[in-house]
């Protein structure tokens, strides 16, 4: 659909900074969005601007008054994007700090009872739940993800499920396998037995890809970290239910309104959501009729998810006369060829070279990838398999099919054992 439109993928990648050349490198196609996506024009200018007023909120005067206004506008800009129209929003230091807060505010603050979670998961929500069940001496229990398809369901996790079930955490997408996880299914199949469990979802990897519903999952605490979905480093963005907020938890004593946050936040940090909110937008506008806000958000995030589809099978595949990944010797893709939930990823092996060495190569040929280590990020996931690493090539919407193709021919010259041109 975003090719269809003409002009439509120029005016895309025009909005983002270094969309195929890296400041230290030169010409690049960036494959490696997983680790960070690109950044909208728009936050790099937020950003400068914001950091050199001198104001905090708080204050009586015009400027704090202006910036307590902007931060109210981007929590409202944050309840359309993520369809959360209840609960609260607020900024931390990153995604995997909000993750130990809201983790250890719910296994501390709930009775006695089991802490649920799955291998499939990050180090950031499996530590936090794995450190603070034992304080509180509380049994964690990981289900164990399908290591055919790269992913958990319900099915899975039904099992293991029970009453004094009493916090839960998800994973919605894999950050080394790129599968997505149906979160309101696997919600829906705790609460038929422990409905009054804390569910927790880790949705760091999959925001850049849209199609954000928190009011269908039926959980209790969303984490984002912008700088995967086209902000920055610097923050994390949380999204917490009334039940969870509820929940005693820590703040400055005597503090009003039973806060989250810790000190004064960064008014550029909300802001520069609020762009990527306002980019979501504009594309929805684009790629629909919609009049609505929301809808055009949605729209937006089914465009994207239609795009990287479209992308991962031509990798996968071939395009045109160039073959795909499933053809070329000695490759294999992670969580099989056909995988319905995969969300713009590709990791891979290739037989007889380490995944070091083949992202180096694709480096040399101007291709930007990284390697997953068994280590403690993906050790979960890569040695159930036997593997010591695997290369992830991970896309997003404003990649194109000439980059996938540019990708495979380096990917044949690879395997093929061709000099570098």
């Amino acid at each position: 659909m975003l090719t269809e439109k003409p002009g439509l993928m120029d005016a895309i990648r025009g909005r983002f900074a270094h969309v195929d050349t890296c400041p230290f490198e030169g010409p690049r196609v960036f494959f490696e969005n997983a680790g960070g996506a690109l950044t909208l024009n728009s936050v790099v200018e937020t950003s400068a601007k914001f950091a050199a007023i001198p104001d905090n909120q708080g204050r009586d005067n015009p400027a704090a008054h202006a910036l307590v206004a902007l931060i109210d506008k981007a929590k409202a800009d944050m309840r359309v994007f993520f369809n959360a129209p209840k609960g609260q929003f607020f900024v931390g230091e990153s995604g995997t700090e909000l993750l130990f807060r809201l983790i250890r505010t719910a296994i501390v603050g709930t009775p006695e009872g089991r802490v649920l979670g799955s291998t499939l998961e990050h180090p950031a929500t499996r530590s936090a739940a794995r450190h603070w069940a034992e304080v509180t001496g509380k049994p964690h229990i990981l289900v164990t993800h399908d290591d055919a398809t790269g992913c958990v369901g319900p099915e899975a996790y039904a099992p293991e499920v029970t009453p004094d079930t009493r916090v839960a955490t998800i994973l919605h997408t894999s950050p080394v396998t790129g599968m997505g996880v149906d979160v309101g299914a696997v919600a829906a199949e705790i609460r038929k037995v422990a409905p009054d469990c804390i569910i927790i979802v880790d949705g760091i990897q999959h925001a850049a890809h849209g199609r954000l519903d928190i009011e269908s999952y039926d959980i209790d605490g969303y984490v984002v970290s912008p700088y995967k979905v086209f902000s920055r480093h610097g923050y994390g963005v949380a999204w917490v239910s009334e039940r969870l907020h509820a929940i005693r938890h820590e703040h400055l004593i005597d503090a009003p309104g039973n806060p989250w946050e810790f000190g004064t936040r960064d008014t550029g940090a909300y802001v520069t959501f609020s762009d990527v909110v306002d980019y979501f937008d504009w594309l929805g506008g684009e790629v629909s009729d919609e009049t609505d806000r929301r809808k055009r958000i949605v729209a937006a995030g089914e465009a994207i998810h239609d795009h990287e589809q479209r992308l991962t099978d031509a990798m996968i595949h071939g395009v045109g006369n160039i073959k795909g990944l499933k053809d070329m010797d000695g490759v294999t893709v992670l969580g099989g060829i056909d995988n319905p939930r995969r969300e713009g990823l590709v990791s891979l092996t290739v037989e007889g070279m380490a995944a070091p060495d083949v992202v180096t190569k694709l480096r040399e040929r101007g291709i930007r990838t990284h390697t997953r280590k068994a280590d403690h990020y993906s050790g979960n996931i890569l040695t159930p398999l036997g593997l010591e690493a695997a290369v992830r090539v991970s896309m997003c919407h404003y990649n194109t099919e000439a980059e996938v193709a540019q990708f495979l021919q380096a990917m044949r010259e690879i395997t093929e054992g061709a000099d570098a041109a």
